[in-house]
């Protein structure tokens, strides 16, 4: 078995349980857990880069603005994702915000096109289209646009495409980006704590102050794993694999928090689903004729 499988698996697998984690966290507000998650993840990727010997990459940042303004704004956009999450989860939105995640690689491919002026097959514009239609349909069927579902893809959409071109690895870049955002949510950590409204200081719970300690490994560990895994695999392949988080997220929103998935509901997922596997199959068979002509 390619190790890179294993992987990617574990990586998508525990973004599938994310739901579980910050559902245990429901009396903190989400902007407090966002900045516990800020604050103990740039610690927590501060050991594993001061164990890797690995900050020299800092160094080379002095002398290039361009590339920091870039990282500004993939910040800001992985927190607004984050904050967004964090909200859902805890508001009983676990169903919608799977459905963000199903949509986001159609998302990046139409980003593709427009902004990076990257060519689309005719299968693509098919699986876009069909994705379309889902999300009308549950536009229609609801009464309302998704928007829990469509900010989470066009945040985390956004967050990818400059992270596509940044000049950083993913370990590194996570690093800077919460380096960026650190300033802001120490502030604010230190301010709940002085107006008394802290979550972390008045909880009598051990777990919950256990938790929000973790958040750091539990934001960090996936994404090396993620990493790890993609330099071992094919795109194609990756692209199958990330399925499993918002799959894992849908079913325990359904299962465990026993939200509502009404047969209407379901619909609109199946046309979306049916255009996932359509954009799934027509990369797999893509890479297959290029392995051949190879």
């Amino acid at each position: 078995m390619n190790p890179g499988m294993l992987y990617a698996s574990l990586a998508f697998l525990c973004w599938g349980l994310f739901p579980l984690y910050f559902h245990a966290l429901e009396e903190v507000a989400p902007q407090e857990i966002l900045a516990h998650r800020m604050v103990w993840s740039l610690l927590f990727l501060g050991i594993v880069l001061t164990f890797r010997r690995q900050w020299g990459w800092l160094r080379t940042l002095k002398s290039q603005p361009k590339v920091v303004a870039g990282f500004v704004a993939s910040a800001f956009l992985l927190s607004a994702n984050w904050f967004i999450y964090i909200w859902a989860v805890n508001n009983g939105h676990v169903v919608d915000a799977s459905l963000g995640y199903f949509i986001t690689p159609l998302l990046n491919v139409m980003l593709g096109f427009l902004l990076l002026h990257e060519r689309l097959r005719r299968a693509q514009w098919i699986a876009i289209t069909l994705a379309g239609c889902g999300v009308a349909w549950l536009t229609w069927q609801a009464g309302q646009v998704p928007w829990i579902a469509l900010l989470l893809a066009g945040t985390f959409g956004g967050y990818g495409l400059l992270r596509k071109t940044a000049a950083l690895g993913a370990l590194e870049g996570l690093s800077f980006e919460t380096m960026i955002l650190f300033p802001l949510a120490l502030a604010y950590l230190l301010w709940l704590s002085w107006h008394g409204q802290s979550g972390f200081v008045n909880t009598e719970s051990s777990a919950t102050r256990a938790l929000l300690l973790a958040s750091g490994p539990i934001t960090a560990i996936p994404l090396l794993l993620f990493a790890a895994g993609a330099r071992r695999l094919p795109l194609a392949v990756l692209g199958l694999l990330q399925y499993i988080a918002p799959t894992g997220q849908l079913l325990i929103g359904v299962w465990v928090f026993h939200e509502s998935f009404s047969e209407q509901r379901m619909l609109g997922f199946v046309v979306i689903w049916t255009a996932l596997a359509l954009y799934a199959a027509e990369g797999l068979w893509m890479n297959r004729r290029a392995r051949l002509a190879a």
